[in-house]
């Protein structure tokens, strides 16, 4: 067994976000540090130091020397660095036992208390788990509640014991959920508190602001006094000259404050530097209009990660670059070069993109939509969704989040992230990169690689994020969660006075997975009484285009009653008897005459437009250009109502498995297609069930393993990773001694001689490592016709018992699953243990690239696979210090 080299268990730099929202950068001490350490320890108060040593100690070159060139199997440290300076150390020492290490560290007196010792632990834990560490031990002096808060409140299951005079802390390092979710409430309070100058700053200052008209930074201040700004804003130019009537300022240190937010509008070139005057003077928080970074080339790239560099030495945040800007309406905030403030409202808008946003920007608008903040991320060297997300859960004046996106900076964050705050607010978001050529533009315009459309899908479906197709999709369902309530169900009541306009409606609807059911009696009497004989009171309720104002008025009321129907869309053409505006009102005011339980869609046609008084703040009615548009609002809004009442789910822990065998087996091998003894150490070690198998190396061995297993067999190639029915390499239902000679003839020894399973549904299983997204486990039909089929559903590990069990029961895969044609019922929850656990073991492995079980024998009394392919590859570095 080869183990980790020290080359690939050193780590990178690690930026973590502390409780008052500054960062810090953890890393190993360089090998020239030996003065700088010696410094950190020497400026501890003899308190500290006592607590750290257990006694006094003296700084000298042989405690220095301890903590440097660690080699990451046996000993790691990390330093905590501001600036230049070492404000932190941790160290984990491993102990005889080679599961366990012992594990110390020290922070300044000066920055104790603002949460460095936790991250410390996290990300010590982290690297001591991948050098084959199991468990911590600490030895911590009974008066030194720091430390044992520290070891409290991480999130680690620990176990105290008062030892002579000390306490000994042990602990697993294997993150749980439990430590997930403490990391996530910590992430939470932290990045909170970094975005607060963003998002509700008093002052800001507005670098390269110039009076020429025309110029990015001149109009955009501009902007921000047009806006009305709550607080003060300040133009910084070479010359100081003053901008829309406002003082200029030369630099930062002429100010007559300490501004919260710069936003940075200069030639790529000059930005660094204005960063640094700004940051120098106490500034937290830049938003950098300017292009020419990561988006440009591999010059802009080393700009940008300097930029990033300088931002975080200083402990700021970044917004940017190559940002539109920020805009806060309800402070009266316009830091965009848009061509317009925004009207204030309940939607957050979020885009990767600034002319993506400027165009969804002009749609809102013409839709009257307010906003309560937007934000362009731009090339997200900082700043991104997902810090943005954080903010957007507590904020009282967000009631829904639109995201545009083009890549996934951290999926897994997302995921945990996104389906925490879907329960409280709808998440919309569009995602661009989704072709092979949509991936290329996406790259080239973000210097971001878009995963895998299936991954998207499986990232949004489990966190309830609802995924629009276009962009006019986005603000169309943007406007119905905004002011109607969900509906409780997929039934759909329609409302017409044009019978073709009505079959666009309901071809809409079923495409987006809602249902036009027959009414009820009393609501098809109390509608008989309104029209025509020759009217049609089936849905869609086709009044005829003698249909009235008035006629609308007398027929929403008892379609609202009808207990039948979950929501209703009203559709209006204009005849000769009817204008749009009077129809308009009548909607409006029969909706709010009747309570606003069920949400009501309204396609008021007209030759100038929309009647305005559906768009009116405050309107019962969502308005809508054409009814396709009203159907796929009104499915996304469904799909949401569909997930809130879905179990949240957890991830359950599974008995059985033996991570160590596992662990061994990849070790062992390190890359390529197993075979098929490996395969099956590897399944067996997460307790996959299979089918009873025996390697034979000649005919001979063949038949005697068949007398071994009893007849009938089956017989396959031991070639790793070969596709067997393809090749020729396998035959099936052999009854007999001779049967199994001539199949080892054919196919060629080596061979796998394997018991013969029959009946049950025939499914696929697997995982795959994404690029992007980590591990995705993959469910569907299976059998040789796997692909042929389709229709695998995928989802990211780790996955809950909801998401298991939702996998298992989609689909054509669900449809075998509850018994197809005849057939009796699989053993589901077998099933959903089944992807449980290689959803455990692909995210335990990330060297396992692909894991394909095909086919998996779904029988009424559990379920077997039939054959499997395994192969590993290097696991794919971590490149973002970033662990927020």
């Amino acid at each position: 067994m080869s183990a980790p080299t020290r080359e690939a268990l050193e780590p990178g730099a690690a930026d973590v976000i502390l409780r008052d929202g500054s960062t810090l950068r953890l890393r190993a001490p360089a090998p020239d540090e030996a003065g700088a350490l010696e410094s950190f320890f020497t400026g501890l108060s003899e308190h500290s130091l006592y607590q750290r040593f257990h006694g006094a100690r003296a700084v000298d070159e042989a405690l220095v020397s301890h903590f440097l060139d660690p080699d990451w199997r046996d000993r790691g440290v990390l330093v905590g660095v501001a600036g230049d300076e070492i404000v932190a150390v941790a160290e984990y020492l491993r102990l005889r036992d080679e599961t366990a290490a012992e594990v110390a560290f020290a922070v300044a007196d000066e920055l104790q208390g603002r949460g460095i010792g936790t991250r410390l632990l996290e990300q010590l834990a982290e690297r001591a788990a991948a050098a084959g560490i199991e468990r911590f031990v600490a030895d911590v002096l009974p008066d030194n509640a720091a430390m044992l808060g520290v070891f409290r409140d991480a999130g680690f299951e620990a176990v105290r014991e008062l030892d002579g005079g000390e306490v000994e802390v042990r602990f697993p390092i294997a993150p749980t959920e439990t430590f997930r979710a403490r990391v996530d409430e910590r992430d939470h309070v932290a990045v909170t508190a970094s975005l607060r100058p963003f998002f509700a700053p008093r002052s800001l200052a507005v670098v390269g602001a110039s009076r020429r008209r025309g110029s990015i930074g001149g109009e955009l201040f501009r902007n921000v006094i047009t806006a009305d700004f709550e607080g003060a804003a300040y133009p910084v130019n070479r010359d100081g000259e003053p901008v829309g009537g406002v003082r200029g300022y030369r630099s930062f240190a002429e100010l007559p404050e300490t501004v919260e937010l710069a936003v940075i509008c200069l030639p790529a070139r000059h930005v660094l530097d204005a960063a640094e005057s700004a940051l120098e003077s106490g500034v937290k928080a830049l938003c950098v209009i300017s292009s020419g970074f990561a988006e440009v080339g591999s010059e802009g790239a080393e700009r940008q990660r300097r930029l990033l560099e300088l931002v975080r030495s200083h402990g700021g945040r970044l917004v940017g670059p190559n940002s539109l800007g920020i805009a806060i309406p309800p402070l009266g905030l316009n830091a965009t070069f848009g061509p317009r403030p925004l009207p204030p409202g309940p939607i957050a808008f979020s885009s990767q993109s600034g002319a993506l946003g400027l165009a969804l920007l002009e749609k809102a608008a013409e839709r009257r939509l307010g906003f309560s903040a937007f934000v362009s991320v731009g090339n997200k060297a900082d700043v991104s969704s997902n810090d943005l997300l954080e903010w957007w859960e507590d904020d009282d004046a967000t009631e829904v989040v639109l995201l545009y996106l083009e890549s996934f900076g951290n999926p897994g964050k997302f995921s945990r992230l996104a389906r925490r705050v879907a329960r409280r607010k709808p998440i919309l978001a569009l995602k661009a990169g989704t072709t092979n050529a949509g991936a290329k533009a996406a790259s080239s315009h973000t210097a971001a690689l878009a995963g895998s459309d299936a991954a998207v899908e499986a990232l949004f479906r489990q966190a309830g994020v609802l995924r629009a197709e276009t962009l006019v999709e986005l603000v169309d369902a943007a406007s119905l969660l905004a002011s109607q309530p969900l509906p409780q169900g997929r039934r759909v009541g329609v409302l017409t006075n044009a019978g073709g306009l009505g079959i666009l409606c309901a071809d809409g609807c079923e495409k987006a997975g809602l249902e036009l059911l027959e009414l009820g009696e009393e609501t098809r009497a109390a509608l008989e009484q309104l029209f025509p004989a020759d009217a049609s009171l089936a849905n869609p309720v086709d009044m005829l285009g003698s249909a009235t104002a008035a006629s609308y008025a007398a027929a929403i009321p008892p379609l609202l009653a009808d207990k039948r129907l979950d929501a209703l869309i009203v559709l209006f053409v204009p005849p000769v008897v009817a204008g749009a505006n009077e129809v308009a009102d009548a909607i409006r005011q029969a909706v709010a005459g009747t309570g606003r339980d069920k949400p009501v869609l309204a396609v008021v046609m007209s030759a100038d437009g929309t009647p305005p008084t559906l768009l009116e703040a405050g309107s019962p009615v969502s308005s809508f250009p054409y009814p396709e548009s009203a159907a796929r609002a009104l499915g996304l809004a469904a799909s949401r109502a569909d997930w809130l009442r879905q179990p949240a789910g957890r991830v359950p822990a599974l008995d059985g498995i033996d991570r160590a065998a596992a662990r061994r087996v990849v070790e062992e091998l390190g890359e390529g297609w197993l075979s098929p003894e490996a395969t099956r150490r590897l399944l067996e070690a997460y307790g996959i069930p299979l089918v009873p198998e025996l390697r034979a190396g000649s005919a001979q061995e063949a038949v005697q393993g068949a007398r071994e297993l009893g007849f009938p067999v089956v017989v396959k190639t031991a070639v790793a990773g070969a596709h067997k029915t393809e090749s020729g390499g396998v035959a099936l239902d052999l009854r007999d001694e001779g049967q199994v000679a001539a199949a080892v003839e054919r196919i060629g020894a080596p061979v796998i001689v394997q018991a013969y399973v029959s009946g049950g549904a025939e499914l696929l299983a697997g995982a795959v490592q994404d690029p992007v997204f980590g591990p995705l486990v993959a469910f569907g039909p299976g059998g040789v016709l796997a692909e042929l089929i389709g229709d695998a559903g995928f989802r990211l590990a780790p996955l809950t018992d909801a998401d298991a069990h939702e996998l298992v029961h989609a689909g054509k895969a669900g449809r075998l699953v509850r018994g197809f044609r005849g057939a009796p019922p699989a053993d589901a929850e077998a099933l959903v243990d089944l992807v449980l656990r290689l959803s455990a073991l692909a995210e335990d492995l990330p060297e396992l690239a692909e894991l394909d079980l095909n086919p998996v024998l779904a029988l009424p009394d559990g379920c077997v696979a039939v054959d499997a392919r395994i192969r590993l590859a290097p696991a794919e570095p971590h490149r973002s210090p970033k662990t927020w």
